[in-house]
Parts: C-alpha cells; sequence; structure tokens
C-alpha cells in the first residue's frame, strides 16, 4: 500500500500532456471518427513493433500519447487497488471512452473467429 501516490495529480498531468501531444497531432477530439480510429490505432500499437527512430515528429508524437493513455491506465488501476476512485479530465474521458469501445469491437472480433 503506497499511501503517499496524489492519484488526482497524476491523472492531471497525464491528461495535461495527452491534451498537448493531441494539440501537436492536431486531433479534434470532438470528432468520434477521429477519435476511434486513434483509439484502435494505439490498441494495435505493440512496443516489439516500434520503430524506435521514429522517422517523423508526427509518428513519435502519436506513440508518446499511446504510452501515456497506457500509463494513465495504470495510474487509475493502482488507484484502484488502494480503493480511491481516480478519473481523468474531459479529454481523457474521451479518449477512454473510444478504448474502451474499440476494446469491446476486438473481443467481439476474437469471439466471432
Amino acid at each position: 500500500m503506497s499511501g503517499f501516490e496524489n492519484f488526482a495529480r497524476q491523472a492531471a498531468e497525464i491528461e495535461l500532456e495527452i491534451e498537448r501531444k493531441g494539440i501537436a497531432l492536431g486531433i479534434d477530439w470532438n470528432d468520434p471518427v477521429e477519435v476511434d480510429e486513434l483509439a484502435r490505432a494505439a490498441l494495435a500499437c505493440r512496443p516489439e513493433n516500434l520503430d524506435r527512430g521514429f522517422s517523423d515528429p508526427q509518428s513519435h508524437a502519436r506513440h508518446e500519447l499511446f504510452g501515456l493513455a497506457h500509463l494513465m491506465l495504470q495510474v487509475m488501476e493502482e488507484s484502484a487497488h488502494e480503493k480511491i476512485h481516480t478519473h481523468g479530465g474531459p479529454i481523457w474521458k474521451i479518449f477512454g471512452r473510444a478504448l474502451w469501445r474499440a476494446w469491446q469491437a476486438n473481443q467481439g472480433n476474437r469471439a466471432g473467429q
């Protein structure tokens, strides 16, 4: 039990970075098609498939965004283990819901195989 973690602060800091990456990438968080596509790409991204050289800044920023999403989920999971309800702000809620939809769709595709 950590007891010293400030999960709300961590979530806010991560969300701020997600928002910054979104600005750099030109993401319209109010465009559900764009956000759903981004979520599908995030779920398909695997560390072993990453080109560590990142030939372009857009790819690098996109992969950092995916890493931030993973980090946010870890913070939320850790806080839940401490029986603390941690949530993100509006940008995370939009992206988090899209990630959830993409994950559910992926599970449905696996069940149909």
